[in-house]
């Protein structure tokens, strides 16, 4: 079953990364296979556990307890509970910015870009998605900054150049920050990182992974873009008023930058924090549509953005951090570890190379497959965690593929893959290596010594 095990997760896994040509949404592989490794691991029994510690030490308190026991009301409920909390903080973080998507909140920012010169359009487009996705999600922010795109730049292929720095300038804004990626809630949560630490480590080091590539990209710029036709532009009636549409941007934003500061206070984890945002954001919008008719309150509550989260991506999440628990529980990660440390060693360039499976493979299965591995070796803080959260978040840009962000615009524009791996991926390789190099160079001689 150890084996067996093994090889149900790769397959798990191949279909996962597969998901288009196979047009099986990667939600329901991740459910089928968590479920599946659970129930493999119950066959196998405590005879397949590489560390039996665990188990012995669960049945000290509880002479009367079994297997069986210890797998369903100890192991499995203990990761249950450190999943419950990236779930819970995500879908507080998403309704909060669905929020404000509904209230039209950012074309507060948009509406504000008017230039038309195609580099300096591009260092704009580039330097906001960076900032924006620090304190949004990468893919939020990718798809906030595409569809701005395409009331900007008429023409399509230069409109691709456009959204894969989009895609490259999202990714790395996501790895600086505590609430950029899941990933890096994935390690804040765990207690991995800290708030400002990882700024502070990491924000130099995501900032070259998008500047090089922009400075490559636009050294073959010149002229202005061609403008999309003004009846295009023109926007819709608008659900709010000014009034309505900065308060909740401004609100929501706040609340969500609020949330590490909450937990330094209150020592309370995230998911706290950002529910006390919802419940302050939703409380406010209740009372400020409160006498507007129930046509217009179906568009802008809590209660009807609630039905538009991405629930399948929650559930992909649930799924495959549950799979890749049961790995961990079992202690095949444990074993990965030290085939690691034996065959590789330097902790740096293990990072990179996650970094480059992440270009091809989710970044979430491979951070909390990092997780489980290192999970007792490194203190929080340690220069593992820091670049494991740099080179996960930047190294999905590598590939259209290999990120939520670069997958959602190649929806939303029918962006060729290979025309991104011919005309982006090679600058991406670029700046996400120029990062790693630099990260590493500030560990050793200014940050570690």
């Amino acid at each position: 079953m150890f084996t067996l095990m093994i090889v149900v997760f790769i397959v798990g896994y191949a279909a996962i990364a597969l998901e288009h040509p196979l047009k099986i949404n990667k939600s329901a592989t991740a459910l089928l296979l968590a479920v599946t490794l659970w129930v493999l691991f119950v066959i196998g029994g405590e005879q397949i556990l590489v560390n039996t510690l665990p188990f012995r030490e669960y049945l000290l308190k509880n002479p009367d307890g079994n297997f069986f026991d210890w797998l369903s009301h100890h192991a499995l409920l203990e990761h249950l509970g450190e999943i419950s909390e990236i779930i819970f903080f995500l879908m507080g973080a998403m309704t909060i910015v669905e929020l404000v998507d509904s209230h039209e909140g950012f074309r507060i920012i948009t509406d504000r870009i008017t230039t038309t010169n195609k580099v300096k359009l591009l260092w704009v487009i580039s330097i906001i998605t960076f900032f924006l996705s620090a304190v949004l999600d990468n893919l939020t922010t990718a798809i906030v900054m595409v569809a701005l795109l395409r009331k900007l730049v008429g023409d399509k292929k230069e409109r691709w150049f456009y959204a894969g720095m989009v895609i490259i300038a999202a990714n790395s804004g996501g790895a600086f920050s505590p609430i950029g990626d899941v990933t890096t809630i994935m390690l804040w949560i765990g207690g991995h990182i800290t708030t400002m630490n990882i700024i502070i480590k990491t924000i130099i080091p995501s900032a070259i992974s998008m500047v090089v590539p922009l400075v490559l990209i636009s050294l073959s710029m010149k002229g202005n873009i061609q403008k999309v036709p003004q009846k295009v532009v023109e926007h819709s009636q608008n659900p709010t008023s000014t009034f309505e549409r900065n308060l909740v941007f401004y609100l929501g934003i706040g609340l969500l930058l609020f949330v590490p500061v909450f937990k330094t206070i209150t020592h309370l984890p995230p998911y706290i924090g950002i529910l006390l945002g919802l419940s302050i954001l939703w409380i406010v919008t209740e009372i400020m549509h409160k006498s507007k008719n129930e046509e217009y309150r179906s568009k802008v509550t809590v209660a009807s953005v609630l039905r538009r989260i991405d629930t399948p991506s929650i559930l992909f999440f649930l799924g495959i951090l549950l799979a890749v628990a049961a790995l961990q529980t079992v202690g095949h990660l444990d074993l990965l570890a030290k085939i690691l440390d034996q065959h590789v060693g330097n902790l740096y360039v293990i990072n990179v190379i996650i970094g480059l499976f992440s270009s091809i493979v989710d970044n979430v299965p491979l951070v909390a497959g990092a997780m489980g591995m290192y999970k007792n070796a490194f203190v929080t803080d340690h220069y593992f965690w820091e670049m494991l959260a740099y080179c996960a978040g930047t190294g999905g840009s590598i590939l259209i593929i290999g990120s939520a962000a670069g997958v959602a615009v190649m929806g939303m524009e029918k962006i060729d893959f290979i025309w991104y791996l011919k005309k982006i991926s090679l600058w991406a390789l670029i700046g996400y290596l120029s990062g790693a190099i630099v990260y590493w160079g500030l560990s050793v001689l200014v940050f570690h010594g």
